[in-house]
Parts: structure tokens; C-alpha cells; sequence
């Protein structure tokens, strides 16, 4: 078993799932995504982390279920978000793992210990579990 519990994780800047990664002008590393609990909630999470990737703060905001709420209004506040950082520079951060408790349940980018022997370490960003990270911790990519 792996005994490597990852303290940093890269992410590189692309045009999936990490399009709104980057650096604010004040120097915050930042993320911008849209977690879910399948048949549950959707969200739209903005984090903000400082140089050494310590999440500094997090705006969480619960859509519901999908299909209940306007594609045309949940687009506005994600822009809005993204528009609340103000001049950004889209580019590869590292960040440290990390769970904030919202609506009852842990949004993040969490780390997954091992379960046996043959296991390695990960780190998801959940719910929803649509990137996850492997090591080697630095090489800026994810699996979906």
C-alpha cells in the first residue's frame, strides 16, 4: 500500500473541466466549477486558495436538482462568479486537498485513502467525483 497522502495537487488550465482555474490579480489561485450530487443538487463552488494552496475561502451556491432551476439563470451567476474576481490569468494552480461542509455534505477536493493493499491514493473533486487525481501529484492532469 502507498503510504503517499498528496499535500499538493496540480491542476493544468484546459477547456474541460479546469477552464476557470487560474490566478486574480492580487495573486489568489482560484476555481471555479460545478460540483453534484447525481438525481440531488447542483452547485456552483468558486475557491480561492493563496500561494502555497491553502484554501483561503469558498462561495458555494445550491442550483437543486437538475431540471429545476434555468439553464439561462444558472449560467448568469456562474458568470457572475467568475466576473467577481475581476482580472484573472487562466493557468495551471496547485493546491492542497481540501473539504468545505455545504448543505450538509463535503465539497472539495478530497482526498481518498487507499481501502487495500493493491489501492492508491486519490483526490476527488466530489460529490460528483467528475475529476480525480492520481499520482504523480505534479503532472497537472485528471481522469473524469
Amino acid at each position: 500500500m502507498n503510504d503517499e497522502r498528496p499535500v499538493i495537487v496540480a491542476i493544468d488550465h484546459d477547456d474541460y473541466h479546469a477552464k476557470h482555474i487560474g490566478i486574480t490579480q492580487d495573486g489568489l489561485q482560484f476555481f471555479l466549477t460545478t460540483p453534484f450530487e447525481p438525481g440531488k443538487c447542483e452547485y456552483i463552488a468558486l475557491f480561492r486558495f493563496d500561494r502555497q494552496g491553502n484554501l483561503v475561502d469558498s462561495d458555494i451556491e445550491a442550483l437543486g436538482p437538475r431540471g429545476s432551476f434555468s439553464k439561462e439563470e444558472a449560467r448568469k451567476k456562474y458568470d457572475s462568479k467568475l466576473e467577481s474576481l475581476g482580472d484573472v490569468i487562466y493557468r495551471r494552480i496547485e493546491v492542497k486537498p481540501f473539504s468545505v461542509t455545504f448543505n450538509n455534505i463535503d465539497i472539495g477536493l478530497i482526498a481518498r485513502e487507499p481501502e487495500d493493499e493493491d489501492d492508491v491514493w486519490a483526490v476527488e473533486l466530489l460529490p460528483g467525483n467528475y475529476m480525480a487525481f492520481f499520482e504523480p501529484w505534479d503532472s497537472g492532469d485528471y481522469d473524469t
